[in-house]
């Protein structure tokens, strides 16, 4: 038993009474940032190169600052992502919806698919799109500033390697893919896309106001991610509305929900409302979480 590891171990007692959920994984991946070293390599570190600062970040986590707050990169399919404060951290439920719309797009019979990511946030999904689908051309909308220049960040990471100019990032909101603060009167940046895209998808905020949360989540992500009002479906309503505007006739739409809103979701993309093949998707859990249906046009 080395030193690395024999503190990992004290290290896991800590992060467990503190209440983080996967205490020996977070350690394990804290150390292994530290140490610059693969989270199956910790035991081939030196006794003499322990690194104190270990136990500050060991101590930030048992605070209950989410792990990728800790390490700046959080991991989303095949992306590595830059992330802090200021911009929600994917989780790994986004990536089944994720994983839905590449499918869609590479059976589409389309030469260069138009997906739209409304509230892209860090550009995960976005870049998830364009990594999978290599002619896609992929509009990020993003309303808050911080978290856009973090998708910004990231969007430049990848622009060499193949996204090649292929995902724009736009400021704008939910409602007209304007930016914020802006009267809703016109369409924004995105009137060019309107009618024409093959996909729109979309993580918008669903929790309601009041809801209980864990505190990586109350306390860090930003509450323009989280919150939206008392249902919770405030801005899912607002994806339905820019989502007509925006896709072509037989264009798809996806958006993520609560473990419990899949009925309530279900209903605001009903056929009464003009949508075909509704159906709520469920998550690597089990879990309802998220919504799909085909535009017909008007």
């Amino acid at each position: 038993m080395s030193l690395l590891l024999d503190e990992i171990a004290l290290a896991t007692a800590r992060l467990a009474e503190a209440g983080v959920d996967s205490p020996r994984a977070d350690a394990e991946l804290i150390a292994a940032n530290i140490h610059n070293v693969g989270r199956g390599e910790l035991h081939t570190v030196p006794d003499s190169e322990f690194d104190a600062r270990f136990w500050v970040d060991v101590g930030r986590r048992a605070a209950r600052e989410p792990l990728q707050h800790i390490t700046g990169r959080a991991f989303f399919r095949y992306l590595e992502l830059d992330v802090g404060p200021g911009v929600f951290v994917p989780r790994p439920e986004t990536e089944v919806m994720t994983g839905w719309a590449i499918d869609r797009l590479r059976e589409m019979d389309v030469a260069e698919p138009v997906a739209v990511d409304l509230g892209t946030g860090s550009g995960a999904i976005a870049l998830s799109i364009a990594q999978e689908v290599p002619r896609a051309r992929v509009h990020a909308v993003e309303a808050d500033p911080l978290a856009r220049s973090w998708a910004e960040r990231n969007i430049t990471r990848y622009v060499d390697s193949y996204t090649a100019g292929r995902v724009l990032l736009h400021a704008g909101d939910f409602v007209s893919g304007q930016p914020a603060g802006e009267a809703p009167a016109g369409p924004g940046e995105l009137a060019a896309v309107a009618g024409t895209a093959d996909l729109v998808v979309s993580n918008p905020p669903y929790i309601p106001l009041g809801s209980v949360v864990p505190p990586e989540v109350g306390e860090y992500d930003p509450p323009a991610a989280l919150w939206s009002g008392s249902d919770g479906l405030v801005a899912i309503r607002a994806v339905e509305r820019i989502a007509r505007w925006l896709l072509r006739p037989g264009g798809l739409v996806a958006v993520e929900h609560g473990a419990q809103q899949g009925t309530a979701v279900y209903w605001v993309f009903a056929e009464e409302a003009g949508w075909r093949d509704t159906r709520d998707n469920k998550d690597l859990a089990g879990r309802d979480r998220f919504v799909t249906a085909t535009w017909p046009g008007l």
